[in-house]
C-alpha cells in the first residue's frame, strides 16, 4: 500500500497532544492559570486523531473487502493491552489508595478499570467499536444508506448533542462509560470515509471539484474557530478535553486542513520514529510520570526541574518499554505492538520505483 504521508503527521501530533494532555494535568496541580487553559486548546485532539486514522487507513487498504479473521486480529492487539495496562494502572492506583488509608477494595477498583473503562485506555474501547462498525458497514453494504457526507453532518450534531446534553444534565455513570459511547464519537468514522471517498480529490489542483470541502479546507476557517475559543477561554468559560461540543466543528476544520496542505509531503526520521512507537507511549507513559511523582514526594523538585523529568521520562520511558516488549514474544501483543514505518529513504525509493 501506498505510504500516506500525512498519516503520519495526523499520528506524530495525536501522539504529542495525548502525552502534552496528561502532562498538563499534572502541572496544573501546581499551577492553575488562564496560560495552562490555552495550552489545553491543542491537546483536546489527540483522542480523536488516533480513532480517525484506525478506520482511515482499514477503508484504504480494505474498502469493502474485509480479510479473514479481521476482528479477532483487532480483539488481539487491541484488547490484551488493555487488561494488560488496565491491570497494573488498577492495581497501582490500589496501592497507592492502600496506603494513603483508602477503604477501595482491589477487586472495586480493578472493576472500576477494567470494567467501567476507568483509565485513559478508555480509547482502546472506543476503536473496538468501531472496527466492529467498520465490519458491519462494510459486510453488509451499508454505505447505501448512511453516506458519509450527509451522515457526517448527522454525525456532529449527534455528537454535539450527547456531550453537551449529559454534560447540562450532569449525567454521570461509573468510570469513564459516559466517554467509551459511540454517540460521542461516530462523526469520526463519517469523517474519515468522507476522506478516503475524495482521497483523491484532496491536493490544490483537484479540491475544487469538491467545494464544501475546499471552502471547510480554507485555514482562514480553522484559525478564525481556533480564535473563537481563545476568546472563550480567557473568561474560562470553557471545559478541556475531548469529550466537549467544540472539539467537534475543530476537529472536521482541522482535519480537512491538515490533510489537504500535507498531502504527500514527506515526515522527516523523527516524525516517522514517534510513529513507531505511538502506541506504546500512549499506553505507558502515565506510568513513568507516576515514577516522577513518587521521586518528586521524595526530592521536591522544582516546578522547571519537575516538568523536564515528566517530559523526559515519560516520553524515553514509554519507548524503552516498547522497544523492550517488541523483542520478547507475546511483548507486543501485550504492551503494545511496535508499528513498522518506512524510513525517509525506503519512501523515495519507493515513490522512485
Amino acid at each position: 500500500m501506498k505510504q500516506i504521508e500525512e498519516i503520519y503527521w495526523l499520528r506524530f501530533y495525536g501522539c504529542l497532544a495525548v502525552f502534552s494532555f496528561h502532562l498538563l494535568d499534572r502541572l496544573n496541580q501546581h499551577i492553575d492559570n488562564v496560560y495552562v487553559d490555552l495550552a489545553r486548546i491543542p491537546t483536546v485532539l489527540g483522542t480523536p486523531i488516533f480513532i480517525f486514522i484506525s478506520i482511515f487507513l482499514f477503508s484504504v487498504r480494505y474498502g469493502s473487502r474485509l480479510p479473514e479473521g479481521f476482528l479477532a486480529r483487532r480483539m488481539k492487539y487491541i484488547m490484551v493491552p488493555y487488561l494488560v495496562y488496565g491491570l497494573i494502572y488498577s492495581t497501582t492506583n490500589y496501592v497507592s489508595n492502600h496506603r494513603a488509608n483508602g477503604d477501595v477494595g482491589f477487586i472495586e477498583n480493578m472493576i472500576e478499570y477494567l470494567v467501567y473503562a476507568g483509565w485513559h485506555g478508555y480509547f482502546l474501547i472506543i476503536a473496538m467499536q468501531f472496527y466492529a462498525f467498520y465490519w458491519v458497514y462494510s459486510h453488509y453494504g451499508l454505505v447505501r444508506w448512511m453516506k458519509p457526507s450527509p451522515w457526517l453532518a448527522i454525525g456532529s450534531l449527534v455528537g454535539i448533542a450527547y456531550w453537551g446534553l449529559t454534560r447540562w444534565y450532569g449525567i454521570a455513570p461509573p468510570g469513564y462509560l459516559l466517554w467509551i459511547a459511540p454517540l460521542g464519537w461516530i462523526y469520526l468514522f463519517f469523517l474519515a470515509m468522507l476522506l478516503v471517498r475524495h482521497y483523491a480529490q484532496l491536493t490544490s489542483q483537484r479540491l475544487h471539484e469538491v467545494p464544501l470541502m475546499r471552502q471547510l479546507a480554507r485555514p482562514v476557517y480553522l484559525v478564525a474557530f481556533i480564535a473563537l475559543i481563545v476568546l472563550l477561554t480567557l473568561p474560562g468559560w470553557l471545559e478541556y478535553s475531548s469529550k466537549e461540543t467544540w472539539v467537534i466543528p475543530l476537529f472536521i476544520l482541522f482535519t480537512f486542513c491538515v490533510m489537504t496542505r500535507l498531502r504527500n509531503r514527506p515526515a522527516p526520521s523523527m516524525v516517522r520514529r514517534v510513529n513507531e512507537y505511538s502506541f506504546g507511549i500512549y499506553l505507558a507513559h502515565p506510568m513513568f510520570f507516576a515514577m516522577v511523582d513518587v521521586t518528586n514526594d521524595a526530592m521536591n523538585f522544582s516546578l522547571p526541574v519537575y516538568t523536564l523529568l515528566l517530559i523526559v521520562v515519560g516520553f524515553t520511558g514509554s519507548i524503552w518499554l516498547n522497544q523492550v516488549a517488541n523483542r520478547v514474544p507475546l511483548g507486543g501483543m501485550m504492551f503494545g505492538k511496535r508499528l513498522h514505518v518506512p524510513g525517509d529513504q525506503q519512501t523515495r525509493a519507493a515513490q522512485i520505483r
